[in-house]
């Protein structure tokens, strides 16, 4: 990622690109969220190692983008998306443009595809914490069971094994509630390249274009309101030496279903984490909602079955119960319970964790 260091001289350049966009046709505007928590955490620690009990969590992102429509009816458009936590760096997250018409809709650049962006998402108690896409992680990541990295992890349904890479998308328009996607990745790892070249090709065992496909359907039937969507994956093994490796496959089935204030959807999202020694990893997710004014309760339950585990095969189940109020436009108080137990082999650990915050929108 780059890494750009928001200073004073950083501001004045926004000034300048947002009157000189402003006076050729497009406009800049800003926005973005924070979204901050109190956490009160008891967990299974590795050895050697004690998690604290009461910390505190945030996730900030900044948002630029302009758009504007030509008279003959293209709207084109740039947005951008950067992290601000840490040390006070200025991340890249997300940088594309977009072309729409009454044709649909083509992204270009770095963004999620087109199997994140069409995919369906059940109730959660608090999206942030149990949602499609996790943004809060509450537990350490010296867990004494871990399946990714040891520090940054999530458990969440998100179809996303491309992440940001540069890509090109096409979103159909929505037609009787129908709408599908097709995305093109040329190289998956590698995301943002300028003068880099282009990326290195026929690496081992390293996957590298990724195609996918998705569709969803909203409509209504005997009063009750769904969304149905599901998505294909695949991304190719540039060279294959033996080592167990495989072209990576992925596909996500969702449905939520909403009748008057109550709402229940469930995802599910299996693949193959590119290997072909049958270590599959499967997630299944429901949830429930329930709205009344200002109120949102929820719950959840996410169980993950991962057999590219460490050492054995890796069982998570988590469930999470929680409200969220909103007490102003874009802004949102939030309070979660979650209880996550990860079993890999004779290792079993678990971790309860009480979240309390708040949510910016700007």
């Amino acid at each position: 990622m780059k890494k750009l260091l928001l200073s004073s001289v950083a501001v004045l350049g926004l000034t300048a690109v947002a009157t000189s966009a402003s006076a050729n046709g497009l406009s800049l505007d800003l926005g973005g969220h924070l979204k901050a928590y109190g956490v009160i955490s008891s967990q299974d620690e590795a050895a050697g190692v004690e998690a604290r009990g009461l910390d505190m969590l945030q996730e900030t992102e900044l948002h630029f983008g302009g758009e504007t429509t030509l008279d003959n009816g293209l709207t084109v458009g740039v947005h951008v998306e950067a992290e601000t936590d840490g040390n006070d760096a200025f991340a890249v997250d997300e940088s594309y443009a977009y072309f729409a018409g009454s044709w649909g809709r083509v992204n270009v650049g770095n963004e999620d595809g087109a199997a994140y962006l069409l995919q369906v998402a059940a109730p959660s108690a608090d999206s942030n914490v149990d949602g499609i896409r996790q943004f809060v992680q509450p537990v350490n990541g010296l867990f004494p069971v871990t399946i990714t990295s040891p520090l940054d992890y999530a458990n969440d349904g998100a179809a996303d094994n491309t992440g940001d890479a540069n890509k090109l998308t096409y979103l159909s328009p929505i037609m009787n509630g129908f709408q599908a996607g097709l995305t093109y990745t040329p190289d998956i790892q590698d995301g943002f390249r300028d003068l880099d070249g282009v990326s290195i090709d026929d690496r081992n065992d390293t996957l590298g274009t990724q195609y996918e496909v998705a569709a969803r359907y909203e409509g209504m039937f005997n009063n009750v309101g769904f969304i149905f969507g599901a998505g294909y994956t695949m991304a190719e093994l540039e060279t294959d030496t033996g080592a167990n490796a495989d072209d990576f496959d992925e596909w996500n089935v969702g449905l939520d279903l909403d009748l008057g204030a109550f709402g229940l959807g469930v995802v599910y999202t299996e693949n193959n984490n590119g290997q072909d020694n049958g270590d599959d990893n499967e997630t299944l997710v429901v949830g429930a909602d329930y709205t009344t004014g200002p109120f949102k309760l929820g719950v959840s339950y996410l169980t993950n079955d991962n057999d590219a585990a460490i050492t054995s095969e890796t069982d998570t189940d988590r469930y999470t119960g929680g409200v969220v109020y909103s007490y102003g436009p874009g802004m949102s108080f939030r309070g979660s319970i979650s209880y996550l137990d990860m079993d890999n082999g004779p290792v079993d650990a678990d971790s309860t964790s009480v979240l309390l915050g708040t949510q910016i929108n700007f």
